[in-house]
């Protein structure tokens, strides 16, 4: 190669915004960008002909080291992105907001370098800044989540949705169906909540419902699902609890209502709650089986003086239609 496109070749690999460095077998530097200069603070003459880990100690020697000498036995290109690993050297960056970015998020790509012989002589290191792309790719990420849990969610109390119950609740029963176990599953009405919202407004009730999604809360423990099943309706999926342990969680909630009156503004209301209870069944064939037997049970609750709790009756589960007095 002439003179002049040593120059040229030299003058571009110090102009482009990518990290370029070279190494030969015993891991001496022999390439180094001004890229690279300018995140490491170190000079071209400071680090070539030394060895790289001598020279930056805080890189991840076993990885890195297995890694190029790869390159080396397979005569083959490697490359590494900034999800398997976040960065190689710890660079700065010039962003201004990266949320969770500390610094320089890097793809790299190893090259083999070969001679006229086709042995490979060193491994080039091309070092790209992408941590524009993995600032929007959390972003997106984020919102993904954010997404996926408003759907989930019901925008009022910020408890589980109808949907997810049920869905969770299909895959609960399967999973004991097919593995053993039990749990059991709790309807909880409030009563007479419609004549809450008619003397004092939907504002009221709506704050009475997310009263009441706090008491509830505090009653359950965090391996179980509860939710909004609708209206002024909430249910309770319990994994591993039999039906005399659900009873006594549905005793809890119960009182949780009734213990104390639910303050809000200047109005002080006395609130309680009716509450059906089922213990999965190894004879029921769907989900669906076991919702109709703590419906069928709350139904009952209701109809024998509301603010009490009801275990389900298999035999005599009443099919749900809705009607059952608030």
């Amino acid at each position: 190669m002439h003179d002049h496109d040593t120059s040229l070749l030299r003058y571009i690999i110090d102009s482009v915004e990518v990290g370029v460095f070279a190494v030969n077998q015993d891991m001496e530097v022999i390439l180094w960008n001004r890229f690279m200069e300018g995140g490491s603070d170190r000079k071209a003459h400071e680090v070539v002909g030394k060895n790289l880990f001598d020279c930056f100690p805080e890189l991840p020697r076993k990885w890195l080291e297995r890694k190029i000498r790869n390159v080396f036995l397979l005569k083959n290109y490697s490359f590494t992105s900034w999800e398997q690993r976040p960065y190689l050297f710890r660079f700065s960056h010039n962003r201004p907001v990266t949320g969770n970015i500390d610094c320089m998020r890097q793809n790299c790509t190893f090259l083999p370098v070969k001679d006229q012989s086709g042995e490979i002589q060193s491994v080039c290191v091309t070092l790209f800044d992408v941590t524009d792309t993995s600032i929007y790719a959390e972003m997106l990420n984020e919102s993904l989540v954010k997404l996926e849990e408003t759907s989930i969610r019901d925008g009022l109390t910020g408890v589980y949705n109808r949907r997810y119950l049920e869905e969770f609740l299909a895959k609960e029963f399967g999973r004991i169906k097919r593995y053993g176990g039990t749990f059991s599953f709790i309807i909880i009405d409030l009563d007479h909540f419609k004549k809450i919202n008619d003397t004092y407004g939907h504002t009221v009730g709506d704050k009475v419902l997310k009263i009441a999604t706090e008491r509830f809360s505090n009653y359950l423990r965090t391996a179980d699902i509860m939710g909004r099943y609708g209206g002024e309706e909430f249910a309770a999926i319990l994994p591993e609890t039999n039906l005399a342990g659900a009873v006594i969680v549905a005793e809890r909630l119960r009182s949780a209502l009734t213990d104390s009156p639910l303050v809000i503004a200047d109005l002080s209301l006395e609130v309680s709650a009716s509450l059906g209870v089922a213990e999965f069944h190894p004879d029921d064939g769907k989900y669906e089986q076991l919702i109709q037997t703590a419906d069928s049970a709350l139904y009952r609750a209701k109809e024998n003086g509301r603010n009490q709790v009801a275990v389900g009756d298999r035999e005599n589960t009443l099919p749900t239609d809705n009607t059952s007095p608030g």
